[in-house]
């Protein structure tokens, strides 16, 4: 090969690598003005992040702010329960539940009875199991107790029921919706038509009475208005009581008490104070062991265990009447009812 031969070879093998080089080169330069590219969109959102992140000063005044809110809210807590206590005078308790009646003996194993608590009002209403849609309305006590009496009314309502816990107040039904966990209805009595409802957070997960496993939210009336008796796991399954609003349902305020639901069968509450009443899953002597009293004047240690009359069963319902002082229970299918006593709180405190 001659001389001129290799120097052309070479030459040409140099402008290859010359080629390949500035090729090299050209995608290097794209890379370091993308990577500049990039470095000058960090500058830009590091400048808008300083700009954002608050100074000390300021953290310090929104944690004072949080803490002035915080403090508000307790205080509109405090004033809804301090008007609960004004605007009602109501200061009886519970000294003993005397005398035991059996009215009659109607539907199922489980259900309740009772009347409407309003003033004036003396219609009976029973609902017989513990899942239904129709309500059996008479004019008066008179009126039910005869075997013979058909019901004056009978309400079928559009969906069914769950559970034990119902009120009629009013003329008004407040109950829980089947199928749902924690929905309560506001139902007129005149033509079953659905008013208002309301999903009661925290209730619903579990039975509000251990020994009545199909009732999750227990209604009640007393000489305070309304209220919904609900077990909560997050307590240990403590129960809670919750004052309702009759005419929105809007929640007015809820309590947390130290009353298990464990052999638990029912509640009912006597001027804003709650009585559990406890027995034993094979049915026995029903004893009221444990209270609450919203305005904090009396307490369990300070009561001493109440004693039902001698009947050796179960309840599946109890609900108090604070016009009558009575107590209208549901009694492995009997209709009872005790008549009780009640003293000042000062009284019950003193003994």
């Amino acid at each position: 090969m001659s001389a001129t031969q290799k120097t052309y070879d070479l030459s040409s093998e140099i402008r290859g690598y010359l080629s390949t080089l500035s090729i090299l080169r050209s995608e290097v330069k794209t890379q370091v003005d993308s990577v500049s590219v990039r470095v000058d969109r960090m500058e830009r959102e590091l400048e808008y992040l300083e700009d954002k992140i608050p100074t000390q000063s300021d953290i310090e005044m929104e944690e004072a702010l949080l803490q002035q809110q915080i403090k508000a809210a307790e205080l509109e807590q405090l004033k809804k329960k301090a008007e609960i206590n004004v605007e009602n005078d109501c200061s009886m308790a519970l000294s003993q539940v005397k005398s035991l009646k059996i009215v009659k003996k109607a539907g199922d194993p489980n259900g309740c009875w009772f009347k409407d608590p309003s003033e004036g009002s003396n219609k009976v209403y029973l609902f017989s199991g513990f899942r239904n849609n129709t309500i059996l309305e008479y004019k008066s006590l008179k009126s039910f107790t005869k075997t013979s009496t058909l019901p004056a009314n009978e309400v079928q309502l559009p969906f069914y029921w769950q559970g034990t816990g119902h009120v009629v107040y009013n003329g008004f039904l407040y109950c829980h919706k089947a199928d749902t966990p924690n929905e309560i209805l506001k139902v007129d009595m005149l033509n079953g038509t659905v008013l208002d409802s309301t999903l009661l957070p925290g209730a619903g997960r579990l039975p509000v009475y251990s020994l009545n496993p199909n009732t999750y939210l227990d209604m009640a009336v007393d000489e305070l208005g309304l209220w919904v008796i609900h077990a909560d796991p997050e307590y240990g399954g403590s129960l809670v009581i919750t004052k309702l609003d009759k005419e929105s349902l809007a929640v007015e305020y809820t309590w947390d008490t130290q009353c298990r639901s464990h052999d638990a069968e029912g509640a009912f509450l006597i001027c804003g104070t709650l009585y559990v009443v406890y027995n034993t899953r094979y049915g026995g002597r029903s004893t009221i062991q444990c209270l609450y009293d919203i305005h904090d004047t009396i307490h369990s240690n300070e009561s001493p265990v109440m004693f039902f009359p001698k009947r050796y069963t179960s309840h599946s319902s109890i609900h108090y009447h604070p016009g009558d002082k009575q107590l209208y229970a549901w009694d492995d299918g009997y209709q009872t009812i005790y008549k009780v006593e009640t003293r000042s709180n000062a009284q019950m405190i003193s003994k």
